[in-house]
């Protein structure tokens, strides 16, 4: 595609669309046009989030595998308002009796642990998550990829459109010349009434085509502006490209060497051969659930209370322990919990593996239709322009026989309408054929599409 896109871009492009009452409204490329929906594309940007969000849990399960560590620290006060213990003391004849209900207590403590066997399940985990960035990356240029021939299709549309607008244009410009040559020739006496109001009558069904080409061009635009998801007040105008000619009848390659390029290209392909390593994984991981697991475990303590003869540096000295441990834990009746997650990973992984084959079928489908659609539209290229320089000929020879009375009103009103069907026809071949390159472009990856 990158040829067609180099050859839209041109120094001084003729616009689709004027001014706007803002100024001067921005030119678009084609290139343009794809850059810009690759950057802002709402959809895009979340394809991109994904894929950083699951960044993130690659890290995460990366990180499992170190040895975890935490420290923890309490202080807490205990009050006893009816102790029966206390001091007492003798004043005169009384004795009067003083309680120590209240006492401050700390817990000091530095724990840590690690995994030393559980099956493999934390390195499985961690191929799983990087297996599945890879496919989130390749979603990212999956959805680029739409987008940019969503962006293509659209650009096109408007190409072809304003293209309709000038050949509505010169129609009416010709019947208005047939129409006015007609008067001439009613006010000499050469021609009836009825025949001025057939061409009166064609007159007006050609101006109404005008507008109804503009309608459509204005929707093309619309539609375009919105997959670009512009705001309300931008207008877009559009660079046209030039020597169309060469563009359709550059010479394709086959159609199996364009399906052996898009088997290696697209991202669906790679990704759905991803999906699969994924799903052994899975598989992997299910089995991990009935294998023993082993875990080792540190750490040391000390405490604090008030009411004692040591100091409180004292008392976390002489209280001060160290501890350290081994966990195995033997999974022995788990209510067959892990032959089911075993057996329905196994399902899950078959159907990925199936799912990989209808992808491959899917795109063979794409690839065939789309490479039938480029070469007939190349070869209906070819036979419309013959179509319309016959037409033109037929056209000026009953436009001049008409002028001098040797053709009738319908004959000449017939040409001009066959002139038309032959310039429409023509326009629909050279942009469908356009529009055909620019696809087996795509599907052969030829234009970088960065997500």
């Amino acid at each position: 595609m990158r040829k067609l896109l180099i050859l839209l871009t041109i120094t001084v492009p003729a616009l689709i669309t004027g001014v706007n009452i803002y100024g001067q409204t921005k030119v678009w490329t084609l290139q343009d046009c794809v850059a810009y929906a690759i950057g802002n594309n709402i959809s895009l940007q979340q394809s991109r989030n994904s894929y950083y969000s699951g960044l993130e849990d690659t890290y995460q399960a990366k990180a499992a595998m170190l040895p975890s560590l935490s420290a923890s620290a309490s202080q807490g006060l205990s009050n006893r308002p009816f102790s029966d213990t206390g001091t007492s003391s003798v004043v005169g004849s009384n004795v009067y009796s003083t309680s120590k209900s209240t006492s401050y207590s700390g817990n000091y403590g530095l724990n840590a642990g690690v995994t030393l066997w559980n099956g493999g399940s934390l390195r499985t985990a961690l191929r799983q998550q990087r297996v599945q960035n890879s496919i989130d990356s390749l979603a990212v240029q999956e959805t680029a990829n739409d987008i940019v021939i969503a962006i293509v299709q659209a650009y096109v549309q408007c190409l072809y459109s304003r293209d309709a607008v000038s050949v509505s244009e010169s129609n009416e410009r010709a019947s208005r010349a047939a129409l006015d040559r007609a008067v001439e020739m009613k006010n000499a006496g050469e021609l009836s009434k009825v025949d001025v109001a057939l061409l009166v009558s064609q007159h007006a069904s050609d101006v109404y085509q005008i507008t109804s080409a503009k309608v459509t061009l204005d929707n093309s635009l619309l539609q375009l502006k919105q997959l670009l998801e512009l705001g309300i007040n931008d207008e877009i105008a559009l660079a046209a490209p030039e020597d169309e000619e060469a563009e359709i009848l550059t010479l394709l390659p086959s159609k199996e060497e364009v399906y052996n390029e898009a088997m290696e290209a697209m991202p669906e392909i790679k990704k759905a051969g991803l999906s699969v390593d994924a799903a052994d994984l899975a598989v992997r991981q299910a089995k991990t659930s009935a294998i023993p697991s082993l875990s080792a475990s540190a750490g040391v303590s000390t405490t604090n209370v008030s009411g004692s003869s040591s100091t409180i540096a004292s008392q976390i000295e002489k209280n001060f322990s160290e501890s350290i441990g081994l966990n195995l834990s033997i999974p022995i009746l788990q209510g067959r919990r892990a032959r089911t997650a075993v057996n329905k990973a196994k399902i899950a992984a078959e159907n990925t593996r199936l799912q990989e084959i209808s992808v491959g079928k899917a795109l063979l489908k794409e690839v065939e239709s789309a490479y039938l659609d480029a070469v007939s539209a190349r070869s209906r290229y070819i036979s419309a322009k013959e179509q319309v320089k016959y037409a033109e000929q037929s056209y000026e020879y009953t436009s001049e026989a008409f002028k001098v009375g040797k053709k009738n009103t319908v004959e000449m009103i017939s040409a001009q309408n066959s002139l038309l069907d032959a310039r429409v026809s023509l326009l629909q071949a050279k942009y469908n054929a356009l529009l055909g390159n620019i696809l087996l472009d795509i599907y052969q990856g030829k234009y970088n599409i960065k997500g």
